[in-house]
């Protein structure tokens, strides 16, 4: 995709003068944006109650998110396309029919969340829990465990000639593990979910490199050259490799992964700089980080982290309303999306250079269980400032302009999908609850040494 032209000098001196300007008065008339020291913002996020309203709007949000999941998944594979239009009608003949492994592994982890909400029920949730894991213990082609990014939704046949993904395949293994533990009185699933994660061989992702994971694999070119070797989502795909019951990887893997220190308007956090916001959340969906450090490498808490993202990346946006007006206090947040221009993996601070003041609630939606308070109030008002154009059947749309007026067809399931858990873990903690309840999990935590601050506490006294 093309960037914008690069700024005049004089556009750059205006846009400076207006932005001393704004640090008075917003462009809504608004006071100026204050940004509490980050210790103070988290304890408030932490205690946050949500409202009654709060409540009903995150359970209209969740159900018309699931609801993605449940209709546009197919019955028997259980794949779960990439995206659908909003209005319901057909995509285009390159994107119809295609399913996403990672979207799937989301779809599964709503059909806990659905019987639950009581929108299906268990029966119905079990069915085509069994469907999906069928289809993925028997049918679908794995190599050494690990599944193609893109199948087709129907037959399950490779599209576009994706990669055997290992970063995708962990997403899916989130859902199939998340089964695992809400229905273990059905020995099916418990056995087809076990089957499909201890068959993962791990090690042979390694492709001789002693800790670092591979993206993936081709048929045509084999192991693809770039390796998770910095912080982002891939933190799920490493605990899931070092508890591996049959093919686990080192625990010093865990702290090969290169992360930058970063600093923006005082909230301190460690990160892939310029990162899509979605790499600071993926993991969180499932993974349960509350009240846990590092023992070893930097110390690092990666719930309060992902904390201080959040708060650096809002307070990112607020800064570019000089720029693009839409932007404020309640309508901010940018990763990886639909644009006018196409599909962007674009993020910040750094300011990205695609940014055009496009903004996507799953940016804020999947922050849900980090600070409710900011997330919740922010994605009220965009429903009730912009209403049916940009939230309907399955939720929000993908992405929207404030700015030029665009607004995406679309939406996108992975999007769909951490808005979804995020917005249940905020709410009651289930999606946590369930995946940590998989004894190979907290196993693997405790050999990298993410421990919890209550054990600690107890073990010094």
């Amino acid at each position: 995709m093309n960037s914008p032209k690069t700024p005049s000098r004089a556009k750059l001196t205006v846009l400076l003068g207006l932005f001393l300007l704004l640090l008075s008065y917003s462009v809504f008339g608004q006071q100026p944006v204050r940004t509490a020291a980050p210790e103070l913002s988290q304890r408030a996020g932490a205690a946050h109650q949500l409202t009654v309203e709060d409540q009903q709007f995150l359970e209209d949000l969740e159900r018309r998110s699931f609801q993605y999941f449940w209709e546009q998944a197919d019955p028997h594979t259980g794949l779960v396309p990439d995206r659908a239009r909003m209005d319901g009608k057909a995509l285009d003949e390159d994107h119809r029919d295609v399913a996403s492994i990672a979207a799937t592994g989301f779809g599964l982890t709503a059909l806990c969340i659905a019987p639950e909400r009581r929108w299906i029920t268990d029966a119905e949730a079990r069915e085509r829990t069994r469907n999906t894991l069928r289809f993925f213990a028997n049918t679908a082609f794995e190599n050494h465990g690990w599944f193609y990014h893109w199948l087709d939704t129907k037959t399950g046949e490779r599209r576009w000639k994706s990669e055997v993904s290992s970063i995708d395949t962990a997403l899916l293994l989130g859902g199939v593990l998340t089964v695992r533990q809400c229905f273990h009185d059905d020995p099916e699933i418990v056995a087809l979910a076990t089957r499909i994660y201890t068959r993962v061989d791990f090690r042979w992702m390694l492709n001789g490199h002693p800790l670092l994971l591979s993206h993936g694999w081709k048929p045509e070119t084999g192991f693809l050259k770039p390796r998770w070797d910095t912080y982002s989502e891939d933190t799920i795909l490493y605990i899931l490799a070092i508890a591996s019951p049959t093919h686990a990887i080192a625990e010093r893997s865990w702290y090969s992964l290169w992360r930058d220190r970063y600093r923006y308007q005082g909230y301190a956090y460690f990160t892939t700089i310029g990162v899509p916001l979605f790499m600071h959340q993926y993991a969180h969906a499932w993974i349960d980080f509350r009240d846990r450090r590092e023992t070893g490498g930097d110390h690092i808490d990666y719930f309060q982290n992902s904390i201080n993202a959040t708060f650096a990346h809002r307070a990112f946006c607020l800064n570019l309303a000089p720029e693009f007006p839409g932007y404020g206090p309640d309508v901010w947040g940018i990763t990886a999306s639909d644009s006018a221009k196409g599909y962007l993996a674009w993020g910040g601070p750094p300011r990205d250079p695609a940014i055009d003041g496009t903004v996507v609630p799953s940016a804020p939606g999947g922050s849900l269980m980090f600070i409710p308070d900011l997330t919740v109030s922010s994605l009220r008002a965009m429903r009730e400032n912009f209403g049916e154009r940009i939230y309907g059947r399955y939720g929000f749309v993908d992405a929207f302009n404030p700015n030029n007026g665009w607004i995406d067809s679309d939406v996108i399931g992975i999007n769909v999908g951490i808005t979804l858990l995020s917005a249940e873990n905020a709410r009651s903690g289930n999606v946590w609850r369930w995946f940590m309840n998989n004894v190979e999990i907290p196993r693997a935590m405790r050999r990298v040494g993410l421990v919890s601050f209550k054990t600690r506490h107890r073990k010094a006294a």
